[in-house]
C-alpha cells in the first residue's frame, strides 16, 4: 500500500488553497460550535460524564481527517454508539462510575481494533449483511429509546434506567405529579429554539443557541434553587493520557458489544460518507480504508480518555452545507474543542441537564424513518415486515438482540432469496427470435415438443431441489411428445459439485426418455465447471449454442436431416474466459 493511499490527507494537503480554507474555516468552526453541546449530551447518553464527549471530539476527529478518504464527513460522538455503549457496559457496571468510565474507554480500543483489523484485511462488504430495511428499523426503535430515555432529564424527575421503551414510559406516567415545571419549560424551551432555528438556516447552531439560553436562564433567574439539576462543575485542561483497561476477564465481556458497535458505527458512517461524495464527485470514499480511519480514530481516542465515536448524519451535512472541502475542517474543529478544553468548561456550570436532553431529543427523533416504512409497504411487503419486526424486537428485547435479530434477519433473506430463486419458462415472441417468460408474456409461442428454461442465479446444493422440482413438473405437463429441454444458462454463473452431479442425473433421466439435453449461453465459469466435471463430453460438445434460438434451429434440422446445427465449437477452447 502506498504512502499516499494510507494516508489519503496527502491527496489534498499538497495543493491546498486559501479557497479551500475560507470553506474549511467556516464550516470547522460551525461544526466545532454545534459539537460542544451534542458532544456533552451524548456522553450522557452513554452513561458519562458530559466532559468524556468533548474528550471524545478531539484527537479521533484530527486522525480521521488524515486517514480517512471522505472530505466532508464530521466524526466524533454520535446518539447510536453513545446508546449502544451504555446497553453494553450498564449490565456490567453502574453508570458514571470510574469502572465504568474505565470499560467506555477499553469499549473504544476494542472497537478500533476491530474496525482496523476489517480494514486490513478487505472485509468491510460484511455489513452489506444488514440490509436496508433491518438497519432503518433497528435505527427508528433505538432513536425511540435514546429519545425517551431521556424524559428524567427534561421532566426533572427520577426515572430508573432501562432500554426498553414500554418499561421507561410506564415509569414516566407514574411520576406526572412529580415533574419540575422549571426543568420541563426550559427543555421544551430548547426544543422549540433548536426545531425553529433549523426551519430558518439549517447552518445556524441551534443546539449552542439553546445551551446560551439554557444558561442564562438558569443563572438569572436563580433555578438551581427551584430543582433544576444543571451540570455543574466540568473538568478544566486537555485529557490525560493513558492505557485502556487490558484486563482479559473486562476485554471478553466488551468483546459482543464492541463487535456490534464496529459494524454498526461503520454502516452510518459509510452511508453518510457515499451520501455526500457522491454531490462533490472530486474523490472516491474507500470502505476500507474507512474502516482503517475509523477504527486507529478511536484506538487513538482510547488514549486520551474517549469512548467510541463514528461519522453522523446531521453535523455531517452541517459541515458539507456549511462549506467544508477537506478534512482540515474537522482538524479546525478538534482545535475549538481544545480551546474549550482549556479555557472555556467553567462557562458551562449553570447548563441545565434539561438542555442536553432537548438536544438529545431533536437530533435522534429525526432519525424515526417511518417514510420508508410507508414506502416499503407500497414497493415491497417482505421488506417491510423484516423492518417492522426490527422495529419491534429492538423495542421489547433490547439494543444488541434487536441488532441480533437484524442479522437474524437479513441473513434468512439472503438464504431464501438464493435457495428459491426464479426460474421461467420460456416462449418464443411472434415475428422475431427473441424468448420471453410465459407467465408474463401471454402472447409467446409455446411447443409441445420443446421446454426452454432460463434459471436466474447461481445453481449450487442449496437451491437444486427447486430447480429439478420445477423441471420434473413442467416436463411431465408436456407429456411423451417432449423431445429437447434446452437450458438457456445466461443467467448462471457458477455451479458447484453438487450442481453438476444433479446435471448429470437430469441427462441420464433425459436420455431414458429419448429427450435432448441442450444449453444456450454459457459463461465462462460456467463452462470451466462443466469442463473439470467431464460434463460436457457427456452431454455433447454439438449440444451448446451462443443464443436459444440457435439451440432451436439445431434441433429442428436434426430431426429432418440429423445434421449438427449451429455448434458452439469454442467451447473446449477457451474453458478459462
Amino acid at each position: 500500500m502506498s504512502l499516499n493511499a494510507f494516508i489519503p490527507s496527502l491527496s489534498w494537503l499538497k495543493n491546498y488553497s486559501k479557497d479551500q480554507l475560507k470553506g474549511d474555516l467556516s464550516a470547522g468552526l460551525t461544526v466545532g460550535v454545534m459539537l460542544i453541546p451534542q458532544g456533552m449530551a451524548y456522553a450522557m447518553i452513554a452513561g458519562l460524564p458530559p466532559i468524556y464527549g468533548l474528550y471524545a471530539s478531539t484527537l479521533p476527529l484530527i486522525i480521521y481527517a488524515l486517514l480517512g478518504t471522505s472530505r466532508q464527513l464530521a466524526v466524533g460522538p454520535v446518539a447510536m454508539v453513545s446508546l449502544l455503549t451504555a446497553a453494553g457496559i450498564g449490565v456490567l457496571a453502574e453508570g458514571g462510575t470510574e469502572a465504568y468510565i474505565a470499560m467506555a474507554i477499553t469499549l473504544a480500543f476494542l472497537v478500533g481494533i476491530i474496525q482496523f483489523l476489517l480494514g486490513i484485511f478487505r472485509l468491510g462488504f460484511l455489513v452489506n449483511f444488514l440490509s436496508h430495511p433491518v438497519i432503518s428499523g433497528f435505527t427508528s426503535a433505538a432513536a425511540l429509546i435514546i429519545g425517551l430515555s431521556q424524559l428524567k432529564h427534561l421532566l426533572g424527575v427520577s426515572l430508573e434506567r432501562s432500554h426498553y421503551v414500554h418499561e421507561i414510559i410506564l415509569e414516566a406516567l407514574g411520576q406526572l405529579g412529580s415533574i419540575n415545571w422549571a426543568t420541563f419549560s426550559i427543555g421544551i424551551g430548547g426544543i422549540v429554539l433548536i426545531m425553529g432555528v433549523k426551519k430558518i438556516n439549517k447552518a445556524i447552531p441551534g443546539p449552542l443557541l439553546a445551551v446560551l439560553f439554557g444558561i442564562l436562564a438558569v443563572w438569572g433567574l436563580g433555578l438551581v434553587d427551584q430543582g433544576v439539576k444543571i451540570v455543574g462543575t466540568v473538568p478544566e485542561g486537555l485529557p490525560s493520557l493513558g492505557l485502556p483497561d487490558f484486563n482479559l476477564t473486562t476485554i471478553q465481556s466488551l468483546l459482543p458489544i464492541a463487535l456490534a458497535i464496529s459494524l454498526v458505527s461503520f454502516m452510518e458512517s459509510i452511508a453518510v460518507a457515499k451520501a455526500i461524495q457522491a454531490k462533490h464527485k472530486n474523490y472516491k470514499v474507500l470502505p476500507n480504508q474507512e474502516l482503517i480511519a475509523l477504527g486507529l480514530s478511536n484506538v487513538g481516542g482510547s488514549f486520551i480518555q474517549a469512548y467510541p465515536v463514528t461519522g453522523g448524519f446531521s453535523r455531517t451535512a452541517v459541515n458539507d452545507q456549511a462549506g467544508a472541502k477537506t478534512g482540515m475542517a474537522s482538524i479546525i474543529s478538534a482545535l475549538l474543542i481544545v480551546t474549550t478544553l482549556l479555557f472555556l468548561t467553567p462557562l458551562f456550570y449553570y447548563l441545565p441537564n434539561a438542555i442536553l436532553a432537548s438536544v438529545i431529543m431533536v437530533a435522534v427523533f429525526g432519525l424515526i424513518d417511518y417514510k420508508e416504512a410507508i414506502h416499503l409497504w407500497r414497493a415491497d411487503r417482505s421488506d417491510f415486515w423484516m423492518l417492522i419486526i426490527t422495529f419491534i424486537a429492538t423495542l421489547s428485547l433490547g439494543i444488541e438482540q434487536g441488532i441480533g435479530v437484524g442479522v437474524i434477519l437479513s441473513l434468512a433473506m439472503i438464504i431464501f432469496e438464493t435457495t428459491r430463486p426464479h426460474i421461467a419458462q420460456l416462449g418464443k415472441v411472434p415475428g422475431t427470435h427473441f424468448y420471453r417468460n410465459r407467465e408474463r408474456f401471454g402472447q409467446v409461442e409455446i411447443r409441445k415438443d420443446l421446454l426452454i428454461v432460463r434459471f436466474d442465479a447461481q445453481l449450487y446444493f442449496a437451491n437444486l431441489n427447486v430447480f429439478r422440482e420445477r423441471i420434473d413438473e413442467w416436463m411431465a405437463a408436456k407429456g411423451p411428445g417432449l423431445e429437447a429441454l434446452i437450458i438457456n444458462a445466461e443467467s448462471i454463473n457458477t455451479l458447484d459439485s453438487s450442481a453438476l452431479h444433479l446435471l448429470e442425473d437430469l441427462l441420464e433421466d433425459l436420455k431414458a426418455r429419448n429427450c435432448q439435453l441442450l444449453f444456450t449461453g454459457v459463461k465462462g465459469p460456467v463452462r470451466d465447471a462443466l469442463v473439470k466435471g467431464h460434463l460436457v463430453a457427456k452431454i455433447g460438445e454439438d449440444n451448446f449454442f451462443m443464443s436459444v434460438q440457435e439451440a432451436v434451429d439445431a434441433h429442428d434440422e436434426r430431426k429432418t436431416t440429423k445434421g449438427a446445427g449451429n455448434v458452439y465449437k469454442e467451447f473446449t477452447l477457451q474453458t478459462n474466459v
